[in-house]
């Protein structure tokens, strides 16, 4: 894909902010929309479907998180990235974040140069996901890397697209753990730094949707994924 077909929705109530990243990102090559707060991304997203949208949290009218859950539950828009770019760098901030549906977080300020790089990491993932078409079967649940969807049972389960990812690791080798340093890596990258607890809010969402008795946690080590009637 050229940077010239990526759409980049850039959400700020922030002029400034709106006014540098845009320049950055439209000197990219990047097509770039913007929005003011939560309610005016919803309908940029609806109308433009993006591939990337950067969402500040603290914003008028409708903050970031509560636009990010609502822009997960847009059928056109269960594939797009979505990261957070704002100033609120507190755990608790990062949690709510990810527990919305973000991809990723980034904590501003930030110099213009780093976050075209971030970016450019996030949009990689564009490829990967278009490069593979790979389905695979584990008990009941089918893995489907080519639509990004699950299906347990025939009943399609919608996940954001961190928690498939981190699904499809587990699942690639069920009983096997990988431990949290791992998952990191794999999922989210070494250039993209997340909170500690990211991994715990994400298995949590997936024990909620697949099922708690699929998901073991070993103390100080990290997760491995588990079919019904085993414990191994």
């Amino acid at each position: 894909m050229n940077k010239s077909d990526i759409k980049i929705l850039l959400v700020d109530d922030e002029p400034d902010i709106l006014e540098i990243i845009g320049y950055n990102l439209r000197n990219e090559g990047y097509q770039v929309f913007t929005a003011n707060n939560g309610q005016e991304a919803i309908k940029s997203a609806k109308k433009n479907i993006p591939h990337l949208i950067l969402l500040d949290i603290m914003m008028p009218e409708m903050d970031g998180i509560e636009a990010c859950e609502k822009i997960r539950k847009i059928a056109t828009l269960e594939n797009v990235i979505i990261s957070f770019l704002t100033a609120r760098g507190e755990d608790y901030s990062q949690v709510a974040g990810f527990e919305a549906g973000a991809d990723d977080y980034i904590t501003k300020p930030i110099k213009p140069k780093v976050l075209i790089s971030k970016i450019k990491s996030l949009l990689r993932r564009l490829k990967s996901n278009t490069a593979t078409d790979e389905s695979f079967k584990v008990g009941d649940i089918v893995i489907d890397r080519e639509e990004y969807v699950v299906y347990k049972a025939n009943v399609k389960i919608a996940l954001p697209r961190k928690e498939f990812e981190l699904f499809s690791l587990l699942t690639s080798k069920p009983g096997k753990v990988f431990k949290r340093e791992v998952i990191l890596d794999t999922v989210w990258g070494n250039e993209v730094v997340v909170g500690g607890r990211t991994i715990d809010v994400h298995i949590r969402k997936l024990r909620e949707k697949i099922g708690d008795n699929h998901f073991k946690t070993v103390k100080g080590v990290g997760y491995k994924f588990v079919l019904e009637g085993s414990d191994k």
